[in-house]
């Protein structure tokens, strides 16, 4: 009960305005932007909502008590018409560089989202989604067993899911080809055979979380298989995939802290670690990789915060990375007179500001800029050119909302991204520049 009057206060008192996927809002009968900044990205009241497992704390909570016509299913697709341009690329007629530029009308992948619970304190999440042209895969797929002991500090998730990153990238507002991702997330440096993806790829394994009342003070912990979230227990080494190998487990770790500033909002800090372990070779049955080993450590580890300043919120982003040299050289870890003479483990650190300017219910500004840039390579070649792999990039953009109901929204989507990619032209050496503009319609019902 307790919850529930925090919540519904909270939802009276909120001046974050914005919109949500509709499944909840059908459900409990409240506007979608009690649960969101600017659909997708879920304000301090969504928070909250997200780490009771989809709860309120009152009868709608459990499926028993719902209307049977209510099922909580959503769609979403993004229609779109896109232009993608890089410069310096080596065309093979004449060997020589030139920018190359490609537009037209395109789709946005399929994402088919339900969650809910399935009983008081037994919460689920399946998200089947397919890329344009792709088969269907499974984005995430998990049960939470909330509440235990009665306690919010207690929960655990089991299955695949996304990292409990309080900036998430599966809810923020960019979309096209270069800015629908923060590098920061996925980095590897240039010849490197990590086979982990980012920490923002959703990973499967089981996580211990726990918030109190109002999800100001959060935590996290999860033991995930070294896999980047690839069923089978397929590991990775060097871009090339095998079902079956996986063997070690990687930990990931976060904390973050809420507080009120009068008239301002709530502000957020945190930091996190990731923690893992990748192969560096496999051993072989007829040719086939049976076993992954030779597995090797690598860290990604930072602080973040997250502040408001009324309709303006501005997201701060720090990371430092490290690999070990075996990963870094792509040298079997049972070779070690394959490395370089000098070799060692590449390093490197990254981040970005965003921010978000609510100019009202139905529209919101974003603009981000982030660089990732290399502070180590791994061997005295790669360090001829310090710049390889570095990565300065920006994007700006709008979303105007013309519908947000209960049972479906439109967002009228239009962004600039672009980023420079240091020293990776292959036939000079010299930086190239990615560009992607999109006008989109990014919809779900």
């Amino acid at each position: 009960m307790s919850l529930t009057l925090f919540l519904l206060s909270f939802i009276s008192f909120t001046n974050q305005p914005g919109y949500a996927i509709p499944a909840f809002a059908r459900k409990y009968g409240l506007p979608c932007s009690a649960c969101h900044i600017g659909w997708p990205i879920l304000n301090n009241f969504g928070l909250a909502f997200k780490d009771n497992g989809y709860q309120l704390g009152n009868d709608k909570d459990s499926p028993i008590y719902q209307n049977p016509a209510y099922f909580p299913i959503t769609f979403r697709v993004t229609p779109q018409w896109h232009l993608e341009n890089q410069t310096k690329v080596l065309i093979d007629q004449t060997g020589a560089e030139q920018s190359v530029t490609t537009h037209g009308f395109d789709l946005s992948g399929l994402d088919i989202w339900t969650a809910g619970t399935l009983y008081k304190n037994i919460s689920f999440q399946v998200l089947p989604s397919m890329g344009e042209g792709d088969t269907f895969h499974f984005e995430s797929a998990w049960v939470r067993f909330d509440n235990l002991l009665n306690s919010p500090w207690l929960n655990v998730k089991v299955g695949k899911f996304e990292l409990d990153n309080l900036l998430s990238e599966k809810r923020f507002l960019t979309l096209s080809n270069v800015g629908g991702a923060w590098f920061n997330y996925h980095f590897l440096p240039q010849g490197d055979s990590n086979g982990f993806g980012g920490i923002g790829d959703n990973q499967l394994g089981v996580e211990l979380a726990g918030h109190n009342q109002n999800s100001y003070s959060r935590y996290s912990i999860a033991l995930l298989s070294s896999v980047d979230g690839n069923p089978g227990l397929t590991t990775t080494n060097a871009g090339a995939a095998a079902g079956s190998t996986a063997r070690t487990y990687d930990v990931f770790a976060n904390v973050n802290q809420g507080f009120a500033v009068k008239g301002l909002g709530v502000q957020r800090i945190g930091a996190y670690g990731y923690f893992g372990q990748s192969p560096t070779f496999y051993l072989t049955s007829n040719g086939a990789p049976v076993e992954a080993k030779g597995n090797r450590s690598f860290s990604r580890v930072g602080a973040y915060g997250w502040w408001f300043i009324k309709d303006l919120d501005v997201e701060t982003f720090y990371m430092h990375g490290q690999d070990n040299v075996y990963l870094g050289n792509n040298i079997p870890a049972n070779n070690p007179g394959g490395l370089p003479p000098g070799a060692v483990g590449p390093t490197w650190n990254g981040g970005f500001v965003e921010a978000h300017y609510t100019v009202n219910p139905q529209f919101i500004f974003t603009g981000r800029y982030e660089l990732v840039h290399m502070s180590r390579q791994a061997n005295p070649t790669l360090a001829q050119t310090p710049n390889l792999g570095n990565v300065d990039s920006w994007t700006i953009g709008y979303r105007w909302y013309p519908i947000m109901l209960s049972r479906a929204g439109l967002a009228v989507h239009n962004e600039y991204s672009q980023a420079k990619m240091g020293n990776t032209s292959s036939l000079t050496g010299t930086d190239q520049i990615n560009r992607s503009v999109m006008i989109g319609f990014d919809f779900d019902y």
